[in-house]
């Protein structure tokens, strides 16, 4: 009789049933969401409800028609999606809010409390070809997207700006560890101590693999400055053709003016006890870099002449792996290195403060 009464509805009213269960699934499971403490799998600090269900995850097999969209946490992969989105509905705004993008794309290894669906659970009951989002880094992505040569967009963004997203996001998170205070979380990203890991082997682990298994890779600041030029790279690795008007369309409808007023994109019906908007929303334009980085030039000097630390060195050998994508602020940020590493070496010389 369900099944009879279900086949009669039309996708949209399918959809608002669903987004509707979601909402009342998130009430119902209120009062067991908490700060989770994160467990290691191979390595890797994930939430300890992905940890209870990996074996789940791991063995996932996708469909080849399935498109995966990786990145690390905050580093942009909401805005591709709506740009992907958008293309495969050929610019229709209408069609890219019919829900929100938690639902439109499944989360991968994401689980929640009861009754709250998982994002294997959501997979499941979508037919294939299906956008699936991931943090997962490269080494633990299910090994089916590769033995069934799913396609795969990746984003990087550079690490400042990515860390300064995260420490926000993760203030707003409740379900997240605690973040702490600034100063502590920032050395928590350099060991790669958060969910998902570590920034610098997680861009890497993807960008060292992008040519042998058909990867998409693209860089945030890329987007941002040409958003029109990688909308068509997007667009070409999908083997989609698109109007210059619809092109146009999607480059307006991802815009972050209009994506933050967008309720289907930006997360607003999540609500506590799971995200808390007034701490800071989750689609934030602040790039406070001078109030932030300062701190991390004191930080990166120090451990450059104590030589206490090797990952935070990683994180500035990035930077200059990478000068296609240096701003005129980063080299500003990096001057500044320069500049108080000259000034602080011959203070440090005269004190012998490393002994």
């Amino acid at each position: 009789m369900l099944k009879t009464y279900l086949s009669s509805l039309n996708l949209s009213e399918l959809i608002v049933m669903e987004e509707q269960m979601y909402e009342e699934s998130m009430k119902i499971a209120k009062d067991a969401f908490r700060r989770f403490p994160l467990k290691n799998v191979r390595g890797v600090p994930l939430m300890e409800a992905i940890v209870q269900n990996w074996e789940s995850v791991c063995t996932f097999c996708p469909d080849p028609s399935d498109l995966l969209m990786a990145a690390y946490p905050k580093a942009g992969i909401t805005w591709t999606q709506e740009i992907v989105d958008l293309l495969l509905h050929n610019g229709d705004a209408m069609a890219c809010r019919r829900a929100p993008t938690i639902l439109r794309h499944p989360f991968l290894e994401i689980f929640s409390p009861p009754p709250i669906p998982s994002g294997l659970d959501l997979l499941n009951k979508m037919d294939p070809p299906r956008v699936i989002k991931t943090h997962l880094p490269i080494q633990l992505v299910p090994e089916g997207f590769w033995k069934n040569k799913c396609k795969v967009i990746y984003v990087a963004r550079n690490a400042k700006d990515n860390l300064v997203s995260y420490y926000h996001f993760d203030r707003m998170n409740l379900t997240h560890p605690d973040p702490g205070p600034w100063d502590g979380y920032i050395h928590k990203f350099m060991k790669g101590e958060l969910a998902w890991g570590s920034w610098y082997d997680h861009v890497k682990g993807y960008w060292e693999e992008r040519q042998k298994i058909n990867i998409l890779y693209l860089f945030y600041e890329d987007m941002k400055e040409n958003p029109r030029r990688e909308v068509e790279r997007i667009m070409k690795y999908l083997d989609l053709s698109c109007s210059d008007d619809v092109i146009k369309r999607v480059v307006e409808l991802t815009s972050f003016k209009v994506m933050k007023d967008n309720p289907m994109a930006n997360y607003t019906f999540i609500t506590k006890p799971i995200f808390d908007h007034s701490i800071s929303p989750f689609m934030r334009k602040g790039w406070c870099f001078f109030q932030y980085f300062i701190l991390i030039s004191c930080v990166v000097v120090m451990v450059l002449l104590l030589d206490k630390n090797i990952l935070l060195k990683n994180y500035c050998k990035a930077m200059f792996q990478y000068p296609t994508y240096i701003s005129y602020s980063d080299e500003y940020f990096l001057g500044c290195i320069v500049c108080l590493m000259l000034s602080w070496k011959k203070q440090l010389l005269s004190t012998r403060a490393w002994e």
